[in-house]
């Protein structure tokens, strides 16, 4: 273990200790859009639903050449370029005051998340030791939810489900992201693949439609992040509106903090299980535990049993978000990781109809009838594991002729 920490790259370090601050940023505002949008400025359910999918319309638009322009022209472009637009975003946010700008404003974070993410992901990957990689990947998992233990804390305090001014937190937190991850990239050198500057979009894209395996797992996965959404859309409305929960949404900002703690809790002993198995397993799992979890928000009311339905959430969410940057890692062709991590990105299509329709179904059976609504979101989950299962037989039968072949080579031999 000590190795491990030893080994782990100085930008590696910037990459976590940013994300712990920027996450924590966002989640000071972004959780509460829905809130602000449906209470203070009188949008619909369904509205507010569509304002918070923008963010992951713009990122399906865009995550796959993200990742490829990270290949391309280089990591280091890629990530202060996006890094710097997000200040841009997040101090638009906070001047915002028609329903349309925040819709624009969310789309432009979802361009910025599209570009840095599978970027910072495939450099994670260039400057870690494959032996290291699925630690380095964890700490980066970690970070997200550290920052997310104090950011809704914070928010409820600075009151954003009424205000935009916490906006301007979030800027100022990218902006010193942005001039540290300067500064290393000044002081410590990008590996480059030379390769990478020959590829054209039309080959990556020609790549990573003709794999299989990736494909179906992209559109089991699609279907575990349609599920994963509601949490911080259709939940937030829910419960600020139900008649069955008092104070719903002081409520909701405990339940985004109890959701990053337990993360924080339980990540590395399930981790430490997980890693024994197919990461497609995890996948499954996970995608079970937010069906379950979501189903369960029909029935269930009392704090007891939310605090338990949050715990099976986030276990969920732990098997889904902790293994599949190592799946990717896995199946990815060595001198395409960003445009794989980038063109994971279409799964983003889950997040972008999740808050639409949880919303559409708000609107349509109302906060006092959940059954309906999170029965059949729960259900439309559910879809996404004969998919993750199809993959996972045919990575067992790549694997199986890998051996065969293998062994014939030696008796040849």
């Amino acid at each position: 273990m000590k190795r491990k920490w030893q080994n782990i790259h100085p930008l590696s370090w910037t990459i976590i200790v940013g994300t712990i601050f920027g996450r924590m940023g966002t989640t000071i505002s972004i959780p509460f859009l829905a809130i602000y949008l449906t209470q203070v400025k009188g949008a619909s359910a369904a509205f507010a639903g569509a304002v918070i999918a923008a963010s992951s319309l713009i990122g399906i638009a865009a995550s796959f050449y993200g990742g490829y322009l990270s290949d391309r022209f280089g990591r280091k472009k890629i990530m202060l370029l996006s890094i710097f637009g997000w200040v841009l975003v997040f101090a638009g946010f906070a001047l915002a005051d028609r329903v349309w700008t925040f819709f624009l404003m969310n789309a432009l974070n979802g361009l910025c998340r599209a570009l840095f993410e599978p970027t910072s992901r495939a450099l994670l990957s260039d400057v870690s030791k494959p032996e290291t990689r699925l630690f380095v990947f964890n700490l980066r998992y970690t970070a997200i939810n550290l920052g997310v233990v104090f950011g809704p804390l914070l928010g409820l305090y600075l009151g954003s489900s009424k205000t935009t001014l916490p906006f301007f937190i979030a800027a100022f937190i990218y902006f010193i992201y942005g001039a540290v991850l300067a500064v290393q990239f000044q002081n410590h050198t990008v590996p480059v693949r030379e390769t990478n500057k020959r590829i054209k979009v039309r080959d990556a894209l020609q790549v990573t439609r003709t794999d299989r395996v990736f494909s179906i797992t992209l559109i089991g996965s699609i279907l575990c992040l349609f599920g994963y959404s509601h949490f911080t859309s259709t939940l937030a409305q829910y419960m600020s509106a139900s008649p069955f929960i008092e104070d719903g949404t002081k409520i909701f900002g405990m339940m985004l903090t109890l959701n990053a703690a337990v993360v924080l809790v339980i990540q590395y002993p399930i981790v430490h299980i997980a890693k024994r198995f197919s990461p497609i397993l995890s996948l499954i799992t996970g995608n079970v535990l937010i069906s379950m979890s979501l189903f369960s928000l029909s029935f269930f009311h009392d704090l007891l049993s939310i605090i338990f339905i949050v715990v099976l959430f986030t276990t969920g969410e732990v098997l889904l978000f902790s293994m599949m940057d190592l799946l990717i890692d896995q199946i990815a062709h060595p001198e395409l990781k960003g445009t794989y991590f980038g063109a994971m990105g279409f799964t983003q299509l889950g997040s972008v109809i999740g808050p639409w329709a949880g919303g559409m179904l708000l609107d349509a059976f109302g906060a006092g009838k959940p059954f309906f609504t999170f029965s059949i979101l729960a259900l439309a989950t559910l879809c996404g594991v004969p998919f993750l299962i199809a993959a996972f037989r045919k990575v067992r039968v790549m694997e199986a002729a890998k051996v065969n072949m293998h062994s014939e080579n030696t008796l040849q031999n």
